[in-house]
Parts: structure tokens; sequence; C-alpha cells
């Protein structure tokens, strides 16, 4: 391919162009803020897992509450019924009386027994709400901490876009003024490498880094100003400066 040395010059420029958008899209890619959110989402779901567990254990012990107080409130009162029988002097038979007073006592014992476990449930959920309310506040300080880093993603974002926006316009000005063959070329290779062009500077790419060899070299310093190189190695058009055989 033959083309205006200026014009080859110009996919320089447009190369530079090119690389701030490789950039830009890396930068994009690797903003800080998004590992932050990465880990903080791995913290959240194992402090939903503990909440979820926590109001378990809570939910099983007012369980355990409602069936003692089940069980508390008849037995209370039935005691309350038969003092009141036992006091009135209504039962004559001592036979019955004394069935009347057993029960009436075997009652108190089982009562003092529902109101000894009722107090170790009641202090149980009290320690299990603490323990709720804690783990709630640590999920409300995640998402706090994941509010703020969300603004600060898309601080970035939004700059990285006005910059990606300013090098999309700039590198639209730039392609209008090159030949389309030559733009062409110079896109298919970009979408290989990355960029499609890179300057021969004292006898290296500096696209891939690597130096030419010499029988290459010779064949580029014989080559009219106007014929397209390519690089051997990395594929790219080789743009001759000033300083590519020095």
């Amino acid at each position: 391919m033959l083309a205006d040395p200026a014009d080859q010059l110009r996919l320089l420029d447009l190369a530079a162009i090119d690389a701030q958008v490789l950039q830009n899209e890396h930068r994009r890619a690797h903003l800080p803020e998004l590992a932050q959110l990465n880990e903080l989402a791995v913290e959240r779901r194992s402090v939903d897992e503990e909440l979820v567990a926590a109001e378990a254990r809570l939910s099983d012990a007012e369980a355990d509450q409602e069936r003692v107080e089940g069980d508390l409130n008849p037995a209370r009162q039935r005691l309350e019924r038969n003092q009141q029988r036992i006091d009135s002097g209504a039962i004559t038979d001592p036979k019955a009386l004394r069935g009347l007073v057993d029960e009436t006592e075997h009652l108190k014992g089982r009562i003092a027994k529902l109101e000894d476990d009722e107090l170790e449930v009641m202090q149980m959920i009290e320690d299990l709400t603490s323990e709720r309310d804690a783990i709630a506040a640590r999920k409300e300080q995640v998402n706090g901490h994941a509010r703020l880093v969300i603004g600060k993603r898309n601080a970035a974002m939004a700059q990285l876009d006005d910059q990606r926006s300013a090098l999309t316009a700039e590198r639209e000005n730039q392609a209008r003024v090159i030949p389309d063959a030559l733009l062409a070329e110079y896109d298919l290779l970009r979408a290989k490498h990355g960029s499609g062009a890179a300057a021969l500077e004292r006898g290296r790419c500096t696209g891939c880094r690597l130096e030419i060899n010499e029988a290459d070299l010779r064949a580029f310093r014989k080559a009219a100003p106007d014929q397209v190189l390519h690089c051997e190695e990395c594929g790219r058009i080789l743009v001759r400066t000033g300083q590519s055989f020095s």
C-alpha cells in the first residue's frame, strides 16, 4: 500500500488517542471501587446469613416462650380455682379435700418450674434480640459503606465517560483527514493489537518494542517514502520518523 508520509504520521496521532482510549477502558474495568464493592457484596451476604440465623434462633425462643406461657396460664387459673374451693369450705368430704389439696400442691410445683422456664427463655430472648440487633447494625454499616463506594464509583465513571467522549470526538476529527484505505488497514490492525501503527525509532518498533533485523532495516531504508511498512513481528504499520534509522 502507498500513502502520503504526512498521512502515515497522522496514524501516530491516532494511535496515541487509541492508547488513551484503552487506558480509559482499563481504568473503567479496574476501578478500586469495583473491587471494594465486590468485597462488600461478599461481606453483606455473610452478614445476611448471620442475620437470618439469628432471627431463626430468636423466633424459636419466642415460640418456646409462647409454649411456656400456654402451659403456665391454665395452670395458674386451675390453681386459683382449686384454692378458692379449698378456702370456701364447700368440700366436706375429707378424701375429696385431700385429693384437691394434693393437686394444688402439684400445681404449685409445676407453676414454679414453668416460671423458672419462663425467666430462662425471657433472658434468652433478651440476649438473642441483642445479638440480632448487633448483626442488623453491622448490616446497615456495610450498606452505608456500599452506598458511599457506589457514589465514588459513579463519580469516577462519569469522569471516565466525559474523557471517553472527548477522546471519541478527537479521534473522529483525526480519522477524518486520513485516507479511507489507510484508515481501514489501521483499524483492522488495531482490532488485533489495540493499536494499528507504531513509530520506527532507532531501528526498533515502538509497538512491540522489538528491534528490527538488519535485513528488514536495509529494505526499510530503501523503501519509497510513501510505501506503507509493517513490523514483521507484530504486524503494525511502521511509521518512519526522523529518528527511525539513527
